[in-house]
């Protein structure tokens, strides 16, 4: 048996640049999504305008996905990488652009509030190709052997530059205002750009150059479809994103079950984030590639029930602890659903099915919001997260029973014939 190296991902020179550069872009995409939602709530004073925002971004990026793995299993991961970025810098000076005070005085609020969904839309599109071409350019970078680690860093980096660039979104505005903060972020794709070229170009590991679309297609879902372990994974996740999670109703709760105000509010969700980036950290340390099956559902069935303690919970204190261990879970449950889908997919599908993991991931977040949205009016909030945990505890239960395969998993002796493989 492999002994557990931490850093294993972390002694490959281009892995480190594809963190730091990954750290900019996410960072760069949560600031910009926090600076858009305010300044067009600003320009229309209505609710409605920043659920237009969510469904510019998520239609694209989830009808477009399936033709997006195609491409990117054809195609070569690094240019096609530095396309992504290159275009997402036109949307970043795009925006920086539309909230210059010369745009401002000569253009009417129709018109940029048009141009801002336009270019939110253009992101949903590249959002489409980022998900998968990130999942397949990881596989590249470090050997087998250290996929479970690479994942874990991965995911790390993913999950703190998500909630520092919401955090800094919010004091820039204060501090700069949006023009400049929307300077900055265009600052920080840049660097991106730069530094996608200190990493070479990768083979395409993908042959069948002759294979139509279509074809292509059918095949990336036919074998996440017919792959019990891939597809158990993939759906635990979704459905504990779609009716565990709690996310978009956290300010009822600060404000009218926790009397918080909105202090409490940010630390409801720092409370969740904290958990999963200790998590996520501490994964590095503790291999999660020993009965992974089970520390997956179990993993799961935890996030479930912390949900359950936070909706019935009246205590700030409690309700804190809740989603702090509701965090712990979540990471746990995001370190090996990637690990699973590193060490299970075959090369020349990675593009595809890191688009499949795209739309389970990205249709979960955006739909939970929806679903716990309209459960907390029609049963309130604190019934609502109870049900939703409720139903997340059931469907581990079945998929528990059901997927042996997913059940019994363990991905040790993968990472031990990798290792073996190295020697030989």
């Amino acid at each position: 048996m492999a002994k557990n190296d931490p850093y294993a991902a972390l002694r490959f020179k281009e892995f480190n640049i594809f963190l730091l550069l990954r750290f900019a872009l996410v960072l760069a995409w949560s600031m910009q999504f926090v600076v858009i939602e305010w300044q067009v709530y600003a320009l229309t004073k209505n609710p409605l305008s920043l659920a237009i925002i969510g469904l510019c971004e998520f239609l694209p990026a989830f009808f477009l996905a399936p033709f997006a793995g195609h491409i990117v299993d054809k195609k070569e991961k690094r240019n096609l990488f530095t396309l992504c970025i290159a275009l997402f810098s036109l949307i970043s000076f795009g925006l920086f652009w539309l909230t210059s005070e010369y745009i401002e005085t000569t253009w009417s609020i129709k018109s940029i509030l048009l141009s801002i969904y336009a270019l939110v839309f253009f992101g949903g599109v590249l959002r489409a190709f980022f998900g998968p071409t990130i999942f397949s350019l990881i596989a590249l970078l470090v050997p087998k052997n250290a996929y479970p680690n690479a994942a874990t860093w991965s995911s790390s980096t993913w999950k703190g530059a998500n909630v520092f660039g919401a955090l800094c979104g919010g004091f820039l505005i204060a501090w700069i205002g949006v023009h400049s903060t929307l300077g900055i972020i265009f600052m920080l794709v840049m660097l991106a750009l730069i530094l996608v070229f200190r990493i070479s170009k990768k083979p395409i590991l993908n042959k069948n150059t002759n294979e139509s679309v279509k074809e292509s297609l059918k095949a990336g879902m036919h074998f996440v479809f017919n792959d019990k372990v891939i597809l158990g994974a993939l759906t635990l996740d979704m459905i504990a994103v779609l009716f565990g999670g709690a996310v978009a109703i956290f300010a009822v709760f600060a404000k009218d079950i926790l009397d918080a105000g909105p202090k409490g509010f940010g630390i409801l969700n720092a409370a969740l984030s904290s958990g999963s980036i200790i998590t996520m950290l501490a994964t590095t340390y503790i291999p999660i590639t020993k009965s992974t099956g089970k520390k997956l559902l179990v993993s799961i069935f935890g996030f479930g029930v912390c949900m359950i303690v936070f909706g019935a919970s009246k205590l700030m204190w409690l309700s804190v602890l809740a989603l702090f261990f509701a965090g712990v879970f979540d990471g746990i449950s995001m370190v090996v659903r990637q690990t699973i889908l590193q060490l299970k997919t075959p090369d020349e599908m990675r593009g595809r099915v890191g688009a499949v993991n795209s739309m389970f991931v990205g249709s979960s977040n955006e739909l939970g919001a929806v679903e716990s949205g309209i459960a907390a009016r029609i049963f309130g909030a604190p019934l609502a997260v109870m049900l939703g945990g409720t139903v997340t505890l059931i469907i581990v239960a079945i998929i528990g029973t059901k997927n042996q395969p997913l059940r019994e998993l363990d991905l040790q002796q993968d990472i031990d014939d990798s290792y073996d493989d190295v020697k030989t």
